[in-house]
């Protein structure tokens, strides 16, 4: 357990890297945007390999008898996640999280302005789902709620860096996932939102039909149905 807090503990260090201009800058303006870009990512993918192998240390204990159901909800809601999260990381988003900082709104923000958050957290409930024990719950359960944690700093950060453009922005858009939809405004595609469609397709297909996942995790998913 130890190793799982000091994991979980690294992990959000940095990740609140980005959250912080100064220290950010500081690093872009001594190293360089692409050696920052590569480096954190590195470091990121380090920081969350690292914890997943703590988790999978940690004793199996059950907290739910599984049911085939279980699994299905994780079919519906881990491709459903990785897509909002392809799509915001890939489509212009001046109010929240994106690898692209400049441009019109994408079309995936009138689904949510807050797409990779709302994503990780779709994706993580999916696998506490389905795997029912204390481990997942702590592991993916954690990641969920950092993500919807970083809403309330997305909101914030947003407001004061756009000022009178937020209300703008943000009429087209919700923090809910469809809520804008209820309110009048009408969905649209773009291409950044079919690439990431086609990606998560792609991505789900590999992992459930051609033994990723089982490559990654030492698990097949599907096997509950066998």
């Amino acid at each position: 357990m130890i190793q799982f807090i000091g994991a979980f503990a690294v992990f959000l260090m940095l990740h609140s890297v980005p959250a912080i201009p100064d220290i950010r800058l500081r690093i872009i303006r001594s190293i360089g945007k692409p050696a920052y870009i590569v480096t954190y990512s590195a470091a990121s993918l380090a920081a969350l390999a690292w914890l997943f192998a703590a988790a999978l240390a940690l004793d199996y204990v059950p907290l739910w008898e599984l049911r085939p159901w279980h699994a299905a909800m994780t079919f519906m809601l881990a491709p459903i996640g990785c897509f909002l999260v392809l799509a915001g990381l890939m489509s212009a988003n001046p109010l929240s999280i994106s690898i692209r900082s400049s441009g019109p709104a994408g079309a995936v923000v009138r689904i949510t302005r807050h797409p990779v958050q709302w994503g990780f957290a779709l994706w993580a409930l999916g696998h506490v789902i389905a795997n029912g024990d204390l481990r997942s719950l702590l592991l993916f359960g954690g990641l969920g709620l950092f993500a919807l944690a970083g809403i309330p700093m997305a909101e914030r950060r947003a407001r004061k860096r756009l000022c009178d453009r937020w209300k703008i922005c943000a009429a087209q858009t919700s923090v809910w996932p469809l809520a804008a939809f209820v309110s009048g405004v009408r969905p649209k595609s773009d291409a950044a939102l079919v690439a990431a469609a086609a990606a998560t397709l792609a991505l789900t297909a590999w992992l459930l039909l051609a033994g990723g996942h089982a490559l990654l995790f030492g698990a097949d998913p599907i096997s509950v149905f066998g």
